[in-house]
């Protein structure tokens, strides 16, 4: 199977639901016990430092990507540290390191994320994988918007394709499971 870059979009904000604080700690596991690397954000917070920390405990490597104006947060648990010049410079490190990307609950950022790898991989021609983890329907307006869009004569029809929509922890795991036994 070998070592897959796994990348996390996720919030780093700190009140957030225990099922997703559970499901960001699972996660973190599933990618430490599978020798895999988890490429996130990099800042100390919210369900990054979860899936950073599950991680980290479970014996895989931590790369965090992270802009130079939030250098003050970041993390100890990151084995590596890559700085960028900003938010849209971190963006494109962290989409040009994946094999699998991985979309938590998260705000503005986050589905900036989303779309901007979902963009990219079509563009690109490549058939990477985007597992969308959709607890308690928060992206549901999102997953409509991009089925609407992959129906209309502006879009390739094939982008719902490129993703993967899970609406728990188990079914995350599952997925994750097959992409990367699979040639990524």
């Amino acid at each position: 199977m070998g070592n897959k870059n796994i990348v996390v979009y996720c919030s780093s904000r700190e009140k957030i639901p225990q099922e997703h604080k559970n499901c960001a700690a699972a996660l973190g596991a599933w990618i430490g016990s599978n020798g895999h690397t988890l490429v996130y954000g990099g800042v100390h917070a919210g369900l990054m430092s979860i899936t950073a920390q599950a991680v980290h405990d479970n014996g895989g490597r931590v790369v965090g990507v992270i802009p130079k104006m939030f250098l003050y947060r970041r993390s100890e648990l990151n084995d590596e540290l890559i700085t960028t010049e900003d938010l849209n410079d971190r963006k494109s490190r962290m989409i040009e390191t994946g094999d699998v990307y991985v979309v938590m609950p998260g705000g503005v950022g986050t589905l900036d994320e989303w779309i901007a790898t979902l963009s990219h991989n079509l563009s690109v021609g490549n058939n990477k994988k985007i597992v969308v983890v959709n607890l308690d329907g928060v992206f549901d307006w999102q997953i409509k918007q991009i089925a609407v869009t992959a129906s209309s004569p502006f879009a390739h029809g094939d982008i719902m394709s490129r993703m993967i929509i899970v609406a728990s922890t188990e079914e995350m795991i599952n997925r994750l499971d097959e992409l990367t036994e699979s040639d990524i």
